[in-house]
């Protein structure tokens, strides 16, 4: 039997950033996100929701790939959002995704930057951050 860790830091925002995500939704979110993985086979150790984009950090199975975990996650959750009428408008995620390895080492890092979204984005826009991690990443440089 294989035995795998890989880390990855998954982050997705609201299509066009709107801010979607209210406090009476993102509870009921993150519970059925959290539901949802685990009839999926795919482990979800930390998740949090902002107004526009969640966080989470989770661990790949042996025959799991990133697109296909995004894919599950983000489509599932907007579809069960608009079926359940949980939103008053449309909601959908933005189809990128920004996907990121984390060593051991930073793990705890992580998890406790994810659980302090809130706080976090007092400080700084969605935005900021999301170009933050472009540029961290190299990302901006791919196209």
């Amino acid at each position: 039997m294989p035995f795998v860790r890989i880390w990855i830091h998954l982050i997705w925002s609201t299509k066009n950033r709107e801010k979607l995500v209210t406090e009476e939704l993102k509870p009921v979110l993150i519970n059925h996100i959290l539901e949802n993985a685990k009839k999926k086979e795919i482990y979800v150790d930390k998740i949090n929701c902002v107004e526009d984009h969640c966080h989470m950090l989770l661990s790949l199975g042996r025959s799991q790939r990133i697109s296909e975990i995004a894919f599950l996650i983000k489509g599932e959750s907007s579809h069960w959002i608009n079926t359940n009428k949980l939103c008053k408008s449309r909601f959908e995620w933005q189809e990128e995704y920004i996907a990121v390895s984390v060593s051991d080492s930073q793990i705890e890092k992580v998890r406790a930057y994810i659980k302090n979204q809130n706080e976090h984005h007092r400080k700084r826009s969605f935005k900021y951050e999301y170009e933050l991690f472009t540029k961290k990443y190299g990302f901006s440089k791919l196209g």
